[in-house]
């Protein structure tokens, strides 16, 4: 049948180019560049475009999921306990103070309104799990530094993703206000973090109590808990994103049957989910179009003033106060590494239909590319200039 040949192409294609997503992760172990920089400038630099952002919105949501769950699981309570207060203002603090520098330059230097303006500094201000926890994730960094970029990268995402979304309400509808921004974030914050624990808390007494017919259930059954602390979350106008890394992170150093067959499955699908949501969100760009409309050039400064004034300026007065040598704050400041979550967060401000949003996209593409072939290249070379001891795990 033609329907079953017009498929199997289908199938053919994506998991052709599952199996190419591998091999060019393979590279990275041998050349410098992180593995989601190769997904993403090879879909990129693909003829295919793909216009509907809002599925690839969709796409990106569910991988962050994951992503965030499988990110919370590695860190765990015993490592994030010890970090939690660095963790807790860089992920804050840090992300409203980046997003306000990134806000006034893309003001002042391109001449963007300030809602805008805003919006490009919410969207370029967290870091991103996929792309830490993939440089980091086999790499043992000496102290508490890795421990505080790990959580950083998924604490900010929620914080972020708050922001955003309370900005584009006060840009889209009548009546918005910076004081209706700041009451939604904290109702977010807070129904997202309580969800999360109370979701871990009845996940675990679940997994103790509650025996499947089969091994290979269970780590689907935590899967599917992670869907539902999302959900619950989102329905109740919280933060799901917060709720699923917390809960991640309570269950990350308990005792459950089958912990370490969740945990195997656990990491191998948020390695599939890094590539889907990288390749996915390089689709949605046309290199071409991108380069002949001079928006790579705007991008490109503003990567260069985020990487080198905008983080280490908004983090240097929460640097200071910790016992951190000056080698790990400055290793700390040049390792916020951005990706796919400020492109999500740029596919909010399409879907909202906002003043240059396309443009605010595309900017946000080229940061983004800076950053993870740029900088997340120099990772390595960085960590042995300053000290920082990394090493595989």
């Amino acid at each position: 049948m033609d329907e079953l040949a017009d498929f199997g192409a289908v199938v053919l294609v994506v998991a052709g180019g599952v199996l190419l997503a591998l091999v060019a992760s393979k590279l990275s172990d041998r050349f410098p560049i992180p593995a989601p920089a190769l997904f993403l400038l090879a879909a990129a630099a693909t003829p295919v475009v793909l216009p509907d952002v809002r599925t690839v919105e969709r796409i990106g949501v569910v991988a962050l999921i994951v992503i965030l769950f499988d990110g919370g699981m590695h860190i765990g309570w015993r490592r994030f306990r010890r970090a939690a207060l660095p963790i807790a203002s860089l992920g804050i603090l840090g992300t409203f103070a980046t997003a306000a520098v990134m806000a006034v330059c893309a003001h002042f230097l391109f001449g963007f309104d300030w809602t805008t303006a805003w919006i490009i500094g919410a969207a370029l201000s967290p870091t991103d799990p996929a792309v830490m926890f993939s440089i980091l994730g086999n790499k043992s960094i000496r102290g508490r530094t890795g421990t505080i970029l790990e959580g950083e990268s998924g604490m900010n995402d929620p914080v972020s993703i708050a922001l955003m979304i309370g900005i584009l309400e006060f840009a889209t509808e009548d009546g918005g206000s910076v004081l209706t921004i700041f009451t939604n974030f904290v109702v977010e914050m807070a129904v997202g973090l309580a969800i999360g624990i109370a979701g871990a808390g009845a996940l675990l007494i679940f997994m103790r109590r509650v025996q499947l017919p089969s091994e290979g259930l269970y780590p689907l059954r935590t899967l599917a808990a992670a869907g539902v602390i999302y959900g619950l979350a989102s329905v109740s106008h919280g933060s799901g994103f917060l709720a699923v890394f917390i809960a991640g992170i309570a269950l990350g150093d308990l005792d459950a049957p089958y912990k370490s067959q969740i945990r195997r499955f656990q990491v191998a699908l948020a390695s599939l989910a890094e590539i889907v949501v990288f390749v996915a969100l390089g689709l949605t760009v046309d290199l071409r179009e991108l380069l002949e409309n001079g928006v790579w050039l705007d991008g490109l400064l503003l990567a260069i003033i985020l990487a080198f004034v905008a983080r280490p300026l908004a983090l240097a007065p929460l640097l200071l106060p910790l016992r951190l040598r000056m080698g790990e704050r400055l290793f700390v400041a040049w390792s916020g590494l951005k990706g796919a979550v400020p492109i999500l967060l740029a596919a909010f401000a399409i879907l909202a239909e906002v003043e240059d949003a396309r443009r605010v996209y595309e900017i946000v593409f080229v940061v983004v590319a800076f950053s993870v072939v740029v900088q997340g290249s120099s990772i390595p070379f960085a960590a042995r200039r300053l000290g920082v001891r990394m090493r595989q795990a």
